[in-house]
């Protein structure tokens, strides 16, 4: 029908209407019958149906005379797909004017950005959250498909500002509208409201169902180095590294990972303040129960060595289940300095168990026990006053330790180096790594102590010096130093005497009376005084000087009286 004769139409009803021919219902539904014929208001959005579909133009009837054609770009997407088909619904425009052919021009592009504000002037108005595309970064933050581009401040990022906001990019977020500008065709957006709002809500659900030993899932936030925290819902829970494992785990990365969605128990819930502790481990039994059944203190057990430290090493004998080898439990010997020498990480040994402490969670076990202590037989392999041959592996102040087998020790003491020699050091006479042979002095297996001497390798010159002098002797020996009593004077290769100046002829008391006695001097001296025990001998230049006049004097009184005896030989004879 002519749009002429539509309008007629119409002036007819209102005519009856007018003459009081009908009454006004009769007439409403007249205007309702016809008014599909009436023009459609500018930017007024209808629903057409998909008749046919072109390569360039989609046709569609919108109820009206002629049937209305809208671009074909209208309904592909980004990678050239058409999204519609004959017999679809869909929403369009009327666009000033007609095509060539006489058909009305439709615009679906406008029609889903007039829905797309009317949407957005509804969220902001109730506060919704819409789903928004991020496309890219701009100064000052990124932007946002939200049907049409929209601004995100980087301070609307997220709850916390990230360290790099192109890790968002091509990520569909949900989103809450700041600002609104249909006719400029701006929008603002957060990502960071929307997240806390959802914070809120998830929180007051998590702690709905919050309570301690409650067996929840959440998602690792972020590791640290004494744990995990676990976003449980808006609410965050810390995992100790100490409640991931029963076995050893020295950083929550080697078992956790930033993102993973992991299952919790609740140990501990703090409700004033928040604070809610997690754990793993306490899922599943603790394997500490039933030790004391599964092992014994002798049994041979073998395991993985997880790590070596300075005082020893740890070994797995079962997940969860951890045994510590003493450094003093690794070998027989004294001289290791440090485990690594012996064993190494995920190194398998086999060791014995030697004390179990379930309370303390502690299990000790031995290497060395593997093999026989030396020191159960080291009486009957070695006798008082053998020689053996060892290498110097320690020197102290008081001695230097040698060691004569694997695992067998002794010492010798700085006084049982020399006889003669006063050592301050052993170091003096020995040096560490160098091989010598060494008189035992003393066994002690029961303390395993071993007591060695070097000097005894020869004889005591004090001793065969006792042997060979008596008191009254005359000796020969050379003044070694001066003190304020006396000389000590060299008799022998590490044999001292002293001669105090009373003992000097001619000593009155004065340091100018020593003046004969001149270090580095030979002189001859009497034996007056010998005490082999305390290895002291006194000697006196007096005493020898007299003993020589004494001496003298007799050899004169034998040369006179054999004087005489030949001068009676020549004297007359009295008949």
């Amino acid at each position: 029908m002519p749009d002429n004769e539509a309008a007629e139409s119409l002036e007819s009803a209102s005519g009856i209407f007018d003459a009081d021919v009908v009454d006004p219902d009769e007439y409403q539904h007249l205007l309702e019958d016809y008014s599909h014929l009436a023009p459609p208001a500018r930017h007024e959005v209808l629903e057409g149906k998909v008749l046919k579909v072109s390569a360039t133009q989609v046709f569609i009837d919108v109820g009206h005379k002629s049937d209305g054609v809208a671009p074909i770009e209208h309904f592909r997407e980004a990678d050239g797909t058409t999204t519609v088909a004959p017999g679809d619904i869909v929403e369009v425009i009327i666009e000033d004017g007609h095509t060539s052919e006489g058909y009305v021009r439709l615009s679906h592009e406008r029609a889903s950005r007039l829905r797309i504000w009317d949407t957005l002037d509804k969220a902001l108005a109730e506060n919704l959250t819409v789903s928004g595309r991020i496309t890219g970064r701009v100064k000052g933050g990124l932007t946002v498909d939200i049907g049409v581009p929209a601004f995100m401040p980087g301070s609307q990022i997220d709850v916390r500002p990230p360290r790099n906001p192109e890790q968002y990019v091509g990520q569909d977020v949900p989103v809450r509208l700041i600002k609104l500008n249909r006719k400029r065709g701006n929008a603002v957006v957060s990502r960071k409201l929307a997240l806390e709002e959802d914070s809120v809500l998830r929180k007051a659900q998590t702690l709905e169902a919050l309570h301690e030993g409650a067996i929840v899932t959440g998602i690792v936030k972020n590791l640290t180095d004494y744990g995990a925290f676990i976003d449980l819902g808006g609410l965050d829970g810390l995992l100790h590294v100490t409640d991931i494992s029963y076995g050893r785990v020295t950083h929550p990365s080697e078992v956790l990972t930033a993102g993973e969605e992991i299952t919790v128990r609740v140990l501990k819930y703090d409700a004033a303040k928040q604070r809610v502790s997690l754990g793993i481990k306490q899922l599943v039994p603790d394997p500490w129960e039933g030790v004391a059944e599964r092992y014994q203190t002798q049994m041979r057990v073998v395991g993985r060595v997880v790590s070596v430290t300075d005082y020893g090493a740890f070994v797995e004998l079962e997940p969860g289940i951890e045994g510590l080898i003493h450094i003093s439990e690794m070998t027989w010997s004294r001289r290791m300095k440090h485990p690594s020498k012996v064993v190494k990480p995920n190194d398998t040994v086999e060791t014995v168990v030697l004390e179990i402490s379930v309370e303390d969670r502690r299990i000790s076990l031995g290497l060395k026990q593997l093999e026989a202590n030396p020191w159960t037989t080291v009486d009957h392999r070695y006798s008082i006053g053998s020689v053996v041959e060892g290498r110097v592996r320690n020197m102290t102040e008081f001695g230097a330790f040698i060691e004569i087998e694997e695992g067998i020790d002794g010492l010798v003491h700085v006084s049982d180096l020399s006889w003669t020699k006063r050592l301050k050091h052993p170091n003096e006479m020995l040096r560490k790594g160098s091989m010598i042979q060494a008189v035992i002095l003393a066994i002690d297996a029961v303390n395993k102590r071993l007591s060695l001497g070097v000097k005894q390798l020869q004889p005591d010159a004090w001793e065969t010096w006792f042997q060979a002098h008596n008191v009254n002797d005359a000796v020969r020996g050379k003044i070694l130093r001066l003190t304020g009593f006396g000389a000590f004077v060299e008799l022998a290769d590490g044999v001292e005497g002293l001669c105090h100046f009373s003992e000097v002829p001619g000593w009155t008391g004065r340091k100018s009376d020593s003046a004969p006695l001149v270090p580095g001097h030979e002189m001859e001296f009497r034996i007056v005084r010998m005490s082999e025990e305390e290895r002291k001998i006194g000697l006196s230049l007096r005493a020898h000087a007299e003993a020589e006049e004494r001496s003298r004097l007799e050899q004169y009184q034998k040369q006179a009286a054999s004087a005489a005896s030949g001068l009676e030989d020549f004297r007359p004879k009295r008949h």
